[in-house]
């Protein structure tokens, strides 16, 4: 599952969305979590556990440094 995320910086990525970087978070969740979608009493859970991995993913990507250059 994990092996579908595909790298989100450059030069491997030119235009990174907001929708792949929070692509790239379910996929994560849905691996460490073991399920594809969360019953009804995780839900919660689930879904802020896929928005902090978003947020943490586009402060990485904003800040990372690939030849010296800023990556956004």
């Amino acid at each position: 599952m994990c092996r579908s995320i595909k790298t989100l910086r450059p030069p491997m990525a030119e235009v990174v969305t907001d929708e792949d970087i929070r692509a790239a978070a379910l996929q994560y969740v849905r691996k460490i979590s073991g399920f594809r979608a969360p019953a009804a009493h995780n839900a919660e859970a689930f879904e802020q556990a896929v928005d902090e991995i978003a947020e943490a993913t586009a402060k990485l990507l904003a800040t990372l440094e690939v030849r010296g250059r800023r990556t956004a």
